[in-house]
């Protein structure tokens, strides 16, 4: 489906404004989201670093979960593009799941010169590496509200937004409505093959045109990936269910193997991560062991890291555990 409307695609230049696919998944979006306007940009990181970018001012301190995307993952991007540094919190419930008590400890808005202001407040939701833990609207609109009182704007990377929703039976307009500019991505667990979106008010997204233009994201006849976003924005969040009751499976029986240790009650989108310690191997020799049967996982210290989407389905998950067991035993 999504390679018939790539190909069918009516396309113009969008660096111009003037491709109609383009505008339509941007107009689309918006109105999903409950927000002003929308932009199409090449990928997430380059839609947070926009982002991040606008909100902040070289100096200054963003607030980050300590195992963020845009810390960890983005090339330290805040600080080469936009002279910014990470101010990481640890949850002090494990969860990566932030209260504002433990971001308010983090913030820095006067006293002492010679300390770093805050500019910024970021969340991600779901968060990816706390196993695809989720903020609801309450807790989101809390922290919102809080950080709006100390005129300091909130950022969401709603990579995974649609997971979140789909998991908390919320909708995306609310989960995303407390923040002033949200990110998410069509790729990932909405399965387009490239692109993601930055939403926030008019103002925002017209300079955040000018950014993405700077970064080298300006695209001509984007129409051909942004109708695969299109199919993927509509089509693709009615199945997510599927993807988590697959999550919930393998990692229900990742517990049942000597050696692996992961609570299956903490898996509620489509992030499965596990220690294997006592395994007695290494996650990457797991992970080198698991490549031989055509099975991808990601190696993370002593963690692996595993990933359900549509391309993945329930009898996929029982050929995963049967080659889990087979490897874990032979080293036991």
């Amino acid at each position: 489906m999504m390679r018939r409307a790539m190909m069918d695609a009516e396309v113009g230049d969008d660096v111009y404004g003037e491709d109609p696919t383009v505008n339509r998944l941007q107009e689309r979006a918006a109105e999903i989201f409950e927000k002003e306007a929308a932009i199409f940009v090449p990928t997430g990181s380059m839609g947070n670093q926009i982002a991040v970018k606008l909100h902040t001012r070289p100096g200054t301190e963003v607030v980050i979960e300590e195992r963020g995307h845009i810390y960890n993952y983005e090339m330290a991007a805040m600080a080469s593009t936009s002279g910014t540094l990470a101010r990481p919190v640890h949850s002090r419930d494990g969860t990566g799941i932030l209260n504002w008590d433990e971001i308010e400890s983090a913030i820095h808005t006067g006293g002492a010169y010679y300390v770093p202001p805050t500019s910024l407040v970021t969340l991600e939701n779901s968060h990816n590496f706390a196993g695809g833990r989720v903020y609801t609207s309450a807790r989101t609109r809390e922290i919102a509200e809080r950080a709006h009182a100390l005129s300091l704007p909130v950022h969401l990377d709603g990579a995974r937004i649609f997971n979140a929703s789909a998991a908390l039976n919320e909708s995306v307009a609310d989960l995303a409505r407390p923040v002033d500019s949200v990110m998410f991505c069509l790729s990932k667990a909405l399965g387009a093959p490239v692109g993601s979106m930055l939403l926030g008010s008019r103002a925002f997204i017209d300079e955040a045109r000018i950014w993405r233009k700077r970064l080298g994201g300006g695209m001509r006849q984007a129409g051909v990936l942004a109708a695969a976003g299109l199919i993927a924005l509509e089509e693709s969040p009615k199945l997510l269910h599927e993807d988590h009751a697959n999550a919930r499976r393998l990692a229900e029986g990742l517990a049942e193997i000597d050696g692996i240790r992961i609570d299956p009650e903490g898996v509620v989108t489509n992030i499965v991560i596990f220690d294997i310690v006592d395994t007695g191997m290494t996650s990457p020799e797991i992970c080198a062991r698991l490549k031989e049967s055509n099975i991808l996982s990601s190696a993370f210290g002593p963690e692996i890291r595993m990933v359900t989407h549509y391309d993945v389905s329930s009898a996929d998950i029982e050929v995963v555990l049967r080659e889990m067991k087979k490897i874990v035993s032979s080293e036991q």
